[in-house]
């Protein structure tokens, strides 16, 4: 790390200056310059190409494990916490949150006229009626609530609870 310092700072600071500073002796400096990659450097700079090759390949969605099955279907012989490590070092992340189109098919939903016209101040009982539908989130799953609410009490007429949507009869008798 020392040695690294004097060679990114040595165009800012006399070379001399920074040898006494850092204690360290000009020739392990000069020597640890002319030292070439060593072997697991020139194999971590290879798979990290080939990583980054796979990456891309995948559009930027795989992660870790499934570029380390590609590696090893490529022929390379690395485990996946190197690969992990390497995808680290590089900046590789998996996209999150990737999921397929879901199918949004069913019936068509039942549009009624609106009879009201944003008028809710009623001055009979039972003249007009509202409604609304809910889902609320259980441990089991999801359970829908639909009520009736008269407008003159604000008093609920009725409601029904399913863990699927509401049949059609309530659609009907709302309308």
């Amino acid at each position: 790390m020392r040695y690294a310092f004097i060679r990114n700072d040595s165009g800012l600071w006399p070379i001399r200056w920074l040898y006494d500073l850092l204690d360290v002796h000009p020739s392990g400096y000069y020597a640890w310059r002319q030292q070439p990659k060593s072997m697991r450097q020139k194999t971590d700079d290879r798979l990290t190409g080939l990583i980054k090759h796979f990456w891309l390949e995948s559009g930027g969605v795989f992660g870790y494990r499934k570029t380390h099955e590609d590696l090893r279907e490529y022929g390379e012989q690395c485990g996946p916490n190197k690969v992990h490590r390497l995808m680290r070092l590089a900046g590789l992340k998996a996209q999150m949150g990737y999921r397929k189109p879901r199918y949004s098919g069913g019936a068509a939903n039942i549009v009624v006229p609106n009879r009201l016209q944003r008028r809710f101040a009623t001055m009979t009982p039972d003249d007009a009626w509202v409604t609304d539908i809910t889902h609320i989130r259980i441990h089991e799953g999801w359970l829908y609530l639909a009520v009736v609410v008269d407008l003159f009490s604000r008093k609920v007429v009725g409601w029904s609870m399913q863990s699927r949507g509401l049949p059609k009869s309530w659609y009907l008798m709302l309308c």
